[in-house]
C-alpha cells in the first residue's frame, strides 16, 4: 500500500474516527480543527452516543442497522471505554401498543417481563411489567470519548491544527482532503439541513441505572443514558429548525416530565445543563460519503454520529486505498 497525504476537516466524532483509523493504516494524516478549544463548535458534544443499531432501526432505513452492526465491532476493537451493557425499551401501561410497534419495527431484543427487568435494573422492576431488551447494543459517554478519541489520535501521531493556526490552511498538497464539518459544509452541499437535539444533564443519588433506557411515548418518547459520577443525559427532541438557541420551555419541560415519568426519584435529581445541538441530514436522513475528485465529504450523520463514524470511516479509507465503492452511501456529486 502506498502511504497518502491526507487532511481531515472537522474534528468532531466523525473526523476524529477518521483521523484515527486513517492514521492506523500507515498514512500520514493531518486534523484540522478551525475552533481554538477542541469540541466547542461541534454537535458531537450534545449527543446521547448510544450504539444502538438495532433501535435505530424502528425509525432509520436498513442501511443504518447494518452498518452500525459492523460500526459496533470497530468501537469494541478500537475503544476500551464503550459498555455493552444492551438497551432496555419500556413503555407505561397505557403505552403498550407503542411498545407493541417498536417490536415489530425491529429485531435483536428478548421480551422480558417484571421480575427480568428487575434483574437488569432493580429500581425499575415495580414500574413496569414489560419490556424489550437489545442486549448487544452499547453506549459511551459523548464528552469523555471524544477527549480519548483526542488523545488516541494524537499519541497515533496525527498532526492537529487548532485555531488561528487552522485559518487558510493549504490542503491542496493532499492526496485527499476529507471533510467532516457537518453544517459548516453546506455551501458546497445544497441538500444539506440542521435538525435540531435538545438535552438535558442531571445528577441523581437517589436512583442508579446502569444502561440507555428508552421509554416510548406516543408524542414524546424519552432517552435516558447513564454517565459517570451519579449523571444521566435526557434526550428525544428531533426539531426541524436549524438554530442553536437556548432550550425552549415546552422541550424542557417534556423532557424533565418523561424522566419523572420514568421514576420519581428523578423529581430529587439536580439539573446541572440545558443545551441545544444541531445536528447536518441529507433528506432521507442517512448520511452519505460523497466523492468529489480528491475532496470527499463525510456528512448528514444526523442522529448516527456515534453509531456509524467508525465504519464511515473504515469505508472511506478502503475507497482511497483500493477505489473501491462498497457501500450504497457513497455517491458522486
Amino acid at each position: 500500500m502506498n502511504s497518502k497525504k491526507i487532511t481531515v476537516l472537522g474534528a468532531g466524532i466523525t473526523g476524529l474516527w477518521q483521523a484515527l483509523i486513517l492514521k492506523r493504516a500507515g498514512h500520514e494524516v493531518t486534523l484540522v480543527e478551525e475552533s481554538a478549544e477542541p469540541f466547542t463548535d461541534t454537535s458531537s458534544w450534545f449527543a446521547g452516543a448510544m450504539l444502538a443499531p438495532y433501535c435505530e432501526a424502528a425509525n432509520a432505513e436498513p442501511v443504518i442497522q447494518e452498518l452500525g452492526l459492523r460500526s459496533l465491532d470497530i468501537w469494541k476493537e478500537n475503544f476500551p471505554g464503550m459498555k455493552i451493557n444492551g438497551t432496555l425499551v419500556l413503555a407505561q401501561s397505557r403505552d403498550l401498543s407503542v411498545l407493541k410497534e417498536f417490536a415489530r419495527d425491529t429485531e435483536g431484543y428478548d421480551r422480558i417481563t417484571g421480575n427480568e427487568i428487575g434483574a437488569l435494573e432493580s429500581d425499575l422492576e415495580e414500574r413496569y411489567q414489560q419490556a424489550l431488551f437489545y442486549p448487544h447494543e452499547a453506549h459511551v459517554d459523548p464528552r469523555q470519548s471524544m477527549q480519548d478519541l483526542w488523545h488516541m489520535n494524537a499519541e497515533a501521531g496525527v498532526n492537529i491544527i487548532l485555531g488561528n493556526a487552522a485559518n487558510g490552511t493549504a490542503h491542496n498538497t493532499s492526496d485527499f482532503t476529507i471533510d467532516c464539518t457537518g453544517l459548516s459544509a453546506q455551501s458546497e452541499l445544497k441538500d444539506l439541513r440542521g435538525v435540531r437535539g435538545e438535552m438535558a444533564v442531571i445528577r441523581s443519588r437517589e436512583i442508579n441505572i446502569t444502561r440507555p433506557v428508552r421509554l416510548l411515548h406516543p408524542r414524546f418518547p424519552l432517552y435516558l443514558v447513564p454517565w459517570s459520577d451519579n449523571r444521566y443525559m435526557l434526550g428525544a427532541t428531533v426539531i426541524e429548525r436549524a438554530d442553536d438557541g437556548p432550550v425552549t420551555l415546552r422541550s424542557a419541560l417534556d423532557l424533565l416530565a418523561m424522566a419523572y415519568a420514568l421514576h420519581p426519584a428523578f423529581g430529587e435529581a439536580e439539573l446541572l445543563e440545558f443545551s441545544t445541538g444541531v445536528r447536518p441530514a441529507f433528506p432521507d436522513n442517512t448520511p452519505k460519503i460523497v466523492l468529489k475528485d480528491r475532496h470527499i465529504y463525510i456528512n448528514g450523520l444526523y442522529r448516527h454520529g456515534f453509531l456509524l463514524g467508525p465504519i464511515l470511516a473504515e469505508l472511506t479509507r478502503q475507497y482511497i486505498e483500493t477505489g473501491s465503492r462498497t457501500s450504497e452511501l457513497m455517491i458522486e456529486y
